[in-house]
This record gives structure tokens, sequence and C-alpha cells, in this order.
């Protein structure tokens, strides 16, 4: 069986949702291992030998999670190599996907992104040209290396296991960049954009006012995202973008309100399992992909749909 190395990067106290996802689908493919950068504590080696992993490979020197990407990446390399992995999972985000090309040069490994489904031969499925095409890819040289989307796979309840063996990595990382600060952004008590489950998204139409989105998302214990005309319009940070030229989610619901559905925005949110679109124009692009549609103003609908939300769960 072959072993299946799945990156994680500074769990912190507990696993997050998308640590567990990957290792779920480790777990289908093959044998799991981790490649660990950040402190192994007590409470996440227990979760990673409930999850079946038998071996986190870790880097020998110090101050790995002071770097970024280059030296991450060196790791990665070095680790597929200790562990002999047959192919190497990582989450879909901005750094992960750079991890993963720079890890692919070092092991002259195919690199396959946005992966929303993988078969046991390693075969991935991923949707392509901002969904309008859905289409198989393989990896033709050296070991596969994924990069999946949040979502994309039901985290398994944890089973009884022991914690695994840890391996040491040496590894001559490269510090080009160095992490010189950080600042802890206010926590906000709603889930990360890129792993949330539920998400609810605004543009042009809201003009400014994102507090029935919030109410929503609030009701339904989701997040809050946005379209790049309502960032670049200031009405929300940046971070919030969903789209071409931000992030791409694929939750179990997407609620779009006062989008339009340009092409830019689908390609950030095609692949969500349920999408529910509302906006004031029957004629807007967002409906053809939509599979429940709201034809009506998003500042009548949405506070109905909250009220009712909440009614129903008091």
């Amino acid at each position: 069986m072959a072993k299946v190395l799945v990156y994680i990067d500074t769990p912190g106290e507990n696993l997050h949702k998308t640590d567990r996802e990957l290792l779920t689908l480790a777990a289908t493919l093959g044998e799991p291992a981790v490649a660990l950068v950040g402190e192994l504590g007590d409470q996440v080696a227990a979760e990673l030998g409930a999850y079946g992993v038998g071996a986190v490979y870790q880097p020998s020197n110090a101050g790995l999670d002071e770097l970024l990407v280059a030296g991450k990446a060196a790791f990665l390399a070095a680790a597929a190599e200790a562990a002999d992995a047959g192919a190497v999972l990582l989450g879909n985000t901005f750094e992960a996907k750079e991890i993963a090309a720079r890890a692919g040069i070092r092991l002259s490994s195919g690199v396959i992104t946005d992966a929303v489904a993988v078969d046991e031969s390693f075969t991935v499925t991923k949707a392509v040209f901002a969904g309008s095409y859905t289409v198989n890819a393989s990896v033709t040289t050296g070991r596969p290396i994924i990069t999946v989307k949040a979502n994309s796979v039901e985290a398994a309840a944890p089973q009884g296991g022991t914690a695994p063996a840890v391996h040491p990595v040496d590894v001559a990382a490269p510090a080009a960049a160095r992490i010189t600060g950080r600042s802890e952004k206010a926590p906000s008590g709603r889930p990360s954009l890129d792993e949330a489950r539920i998400v609810v998204a605004g543009g042009r139409g809201v003009d400014g006012d994102f507090g029935p989105l919030e109410d929503l998302a609030d009701a339904l214990g989701g997040a809050v995202g946005a379209s790049r005309a309502a960032t670049d319009a200031g009405w929300i940070d940046h971070s919030a973008q969903i789209g071409q030229t931000g992030k791409t989610v694929s939750p179990q619901l997407y609620v779009s309100a006062g989008i339009s559905g340009a092409i830019q925005q689908k390609a950030g949110m095609q692949t969500a399992k349920i999408i529910v679109a509302i906006n004031k124009d029957p004629d807007a692009p967002v409906f053809e992909i939509a599979d429940f549609g709201i034809v009506g103003d998003l500042t009548t609908v949405l506070p109905q749909a909250t009220e009712e939300i909440r009614k129903r769960r008091t």
C-alpha cells in the first residue's frame, strides 16, 4: 500500500478542518503519513493517530515556521523522499499551491491543483475554465503532488489509535525570506472563508451594506464573502474576495446576493454543492448556474430568510 504524505502547517492545539479532510482522503488512497511544520502537541498527536497516521516527519532544524514558502517547500520535498511517499496531498490555499509547485520542481514531480476528488489511481477530478468543464488529470512524472479544495471530502470521525512515531528530517532550508512579525486578525466568530461549509457572498448590489449578509451568515453558522466589485469599493476587506483574482471556495451551500455572476466570480465558487442566487435582475448570469434562484431585493429577501431560520432553530 502506497504511503500518502499529507502536509500540515502549524496546526495549533487541534487539527484544522481541512487537515482532517486531507487525512480522511489519504486513508482511502493508501497509508497516511504527515509532514508537519510547527509544534506537535499531545492533542494533535492523538488526533493524528486516530486518523491512522503512523509516521510524522518534522524538520530537524528549528525555526522553519519562521520562513516563507521556499523553506517549507524544501522540507516537504525532503519529507516526501524520507517517507518514500507515493503521493503528496496539500490544502488549496495560495501558499499551499506555491509550496506544491516548488516541491514539485525539487522532486521532478507533476503537480495538480484545485482537486475536488482523487481516486485510488491518483487520478484527479477538477473544474477548469471557470467551471465550464470537469476534467480528469493524472501525473505522469514522479510522485503526484495534489492540492485539494476544502469541503471536497467529508472528514471521517476519528477512530482509536496510538500516537504516531516522529521522524526528524534534515533539510537545508533556503532563508530567502523570513517572517519578521505577525499581527493577529481580530476574531469574527465565523469560520474561515476557505474552510466554511456555508458562504454568504455579496456584490455590487449590497450597495455598501453587508449587515443583512452578516446576519444570515451568523444564523447559518457560515462565512461572509464578496465579489471584487464590493472589495474594490472598500465595503469589505479584500481577504473576503471570491473569484478569479480572489479565493476559491467549495462550500456545501453558497448564497450569492447582489452578484451578477460574471465568469470571474464563477471561477471562485463554481464547485459549491448548492448555489442559491438572489438578484433583482432576472437575466443575471448567476441564475444560469444557480440551483435555486430568487428574483428580488436582497434587503427584503435576506432579513426574511434570517428571521425564518432563527425561528426554526428556537
